[in-house]
């Protein structure tokens, strides 16, 4: 590059560059021209359900399921039921320990319909993350799977609340958790395990 190409490219830069006390006039990002919708996350799912009720809107093909979105919405109301059920209020906190899955869809479905707020736990997390997290939000109720990869969830909660051991699932009071009221784990089909302190998702939302 010659020295008058250099200098031609520095005077470009300087000229196009923006103060910063100058106001902005243009903007890099445009985005779309759609307007904003109107309407709560549970209002807009229910006028596509009404929309297109039998195309299909879910397949987990890990779990064998498809569903048409008349059919999950059916789902979503039931769980969304259940929640009620059980007490939970508009603003309650609700934790979920686990990775992608129809219950991890129907509960951010279900709670952002009743007004829940669904707390996502991360995965990989330790016993001690898991209480800083689910007491930092004072999470009402906890979802989670069995295990993920090379974690046991059963073992880690009762690592952590060695008492539940004693307890059944809707009377839980447990001193490292205490504002968690219930525990609800993704059982698997066909399986033999049962907790009695912990709650079958599948018991509840029957």
């Amino acid at each position: 590059m010659t020295k008058a190409t250099l200098l031609d490219s520095l005077q470009s830069i300087e000229m196009g560059a923006v103060s910063a006390n100058a106001p902005l006039t243009k903007s890099h990002d445009i985005g779309i021209k759609s307007e904003l919708i109107d309407s709560t996350i549970g209002d807009f799912f229910d006028a596509v359900v009404d929309k297109y009720p039998q195309r299909e809107a879910l397949v987990s093909a890990h779990q064998n399921v498809r569903w048409t979105y008349q059919e999950l919405q059916d789902k979503v109301n039931q769980l969304a039921s259940a929640m009620i059920n059980m007490g939970l209020e508009k603003g309650d906190r609700v934790g979920i320990w686990s990775h992608n899955n129809f219950e991890w869809l129907l509960m951010q479905l279900a709670t952002a319909k009743i007004g829940i707020v669904l707390v996502n736990i991360n995965p990989a997390y330790r016993v001690f993350e898991l209480q800083y997290a689910l007491n930092k939000l004072g999470c009402s109720a906890l979802v989670l799977m069995r295990h993920f990869k090379s974690s046991d969830y059963a073992t880690m909660i009762h690592e952590l609340c060695p008492e539940i051991l004693h307890k059944q699932y809707n009377q839980l009071d447990l001193v490292e958790i205490p504002t968690v009221e219930r525990i609800i784990w993704i059982d698997e089909p066909d399986t033999e395990e049962d907790f009695p302190y912990l709650q079958k998702f599948s018991d509840f939302m029957a």
